[in-house]
């Protein structure tokens, strides 16, 4: 360190070593920071929620000291929370943990079986999201995006979700299970469309021959897939299955409250394929593209007997075909659904 002469009133000479400037001074530099010390990181409000949560299970009698004891010596390890550990760990019951963790982050704990869910904003995340975090949006509450989460605390899920839906999100919890059921439920064939797409394209040339029509349609994957989408459309009350061939792809939309909604894009080479087997369906002639054309297809779902008016319009990538779907066990019904007092 340099020697600093400095002049007193009285003449002489002192010498004495430079001082530190104050913490937070202008221009001021911690000597600790200039030779790469680096502060650690403060776990204190981590080890604050997870003593929470711990009392509050011992309060609850929903694990022992033991347990507890050991998923904070699992999360000290893992460097995650302790809510976490025990979901992975099963360590409580999927019920208690839950009331914990909404008990303790302040957060509503919802019923999903009787919770009104909006089908428009579960498809806002993907499946594949969704069942990563065990997350799934299910309405809107004041503008904000409502997401049902089994660990509420798990930010790197929080931001996902917001990143892929741009939303302001509040949070609401439920039991893990309860989750995994409901995106089954309203991502109902995602994974399978994706599987059975797949197969397809990879079971095909790019421009199938007209000759070769009658092997497209009838082979199994495209059958499957048709299928698939009218059930799916049929299990989310769609009004409309819209198939819109693009340059690129093919675009698969429902109508579902009024609304059109995105559900998939097929490969362009398995277009010919869709479009002949609904024309099948309906007893259209698979041959004739240049006109538009009208069908009816009847067929049964889920033990429901589903009528479906098919039109089909030439346009500059393909035949378009929009379906509308009349479920006759919805079409009948009685004057009390109506309003009407006895």
């Amino acid at each position: 360190m340099p020697i600093v002469h400095q002049t007193s009133l009285s003449g002489g000479t002192n010498l004495s070593m430079p001082s530190i400037p104050e913490k937070g001074a202008p221009g001021s530099v911690d000597p600790r920071e200039a030779a790469g010390w680096v502060a650690p990181v403060d776990e204190e409000p981590h080890r604050r929620d997870d003593e929470r949560l711990r009392a509050i299970l011992l309060a609850s009698g929903s694990a022992s000291e033991e347990s507890l004891a050991s998923a904070v010596g699992l999360a000290g390890q893992r460097g995650h929370g302790l809510g976490r550990v025990l979901l992975d760990e099963r360590m409580v019951s999927e019920e208690d943990l839950p009331g914990a963790l909404a008990t303790m982050l302040r957060v509503e704990k919802v019923d999903l079986s009787e919770y009104p869910v909006d089908i428009a904003a579960t498809r806002l995340v993907p499946e594949s999201l969704a069942r990563r975090h065990l997350v799934l949006p299910i309405g809107w509450s004041a503008g904000r995006l409502v997401i049902a989460m089994a660990d509420p605390s798990n930010v790197i899920a929080i931001d996902d979700v917001r990143a892929v839906t741009g939303a302001e999100l509040r949070t609401v919890i439920a039991t893990r299970s309860a989750i995994s059921d409901t995106i089954g439920q309203y991502h109902h064939g995602e994974s399978q469309a994706a599987d059975i797409t797949a197969e397809a394209a990879s079971s095909f040339a790019p421009e199938p021959a007209i000759t070769g029509v009658r092997e497209v349609f009838e082979d199994g994957p495209i059958v499957k897939l048709v299928n698939l989408l009218v059930a799916k459309a049929a299990f989310e009350r769609a009004s409309d299955i819209h198939v819109e061939p693009t340059e690129h792809d093919v675009r698969i939309r429902y109508r579902i409250d009024g609304v059109l909604h995105e559900v998939m894009r097929t490969p362009k080479s398995i277009q010919a394929g869709i479009i002949s087997r609904l024309k099948v369906m309906a007893s259209l002639n698979i041959a004739e593209r240049r006109i538009p054309q009208d069908g009816r297809i009847r067929t049964t779902v889920d033990g429901r007997e589903i009528d479906l008016r098919v039109a089909t319009l030439p346009t500059v990538w393909g035949e378009k075909i929009v379906m509308r779907i009349l479920d006759k066990s919805t079409a009948l019904l009685r004057l009390s659904d109506l309003g009407f007092l006895p």
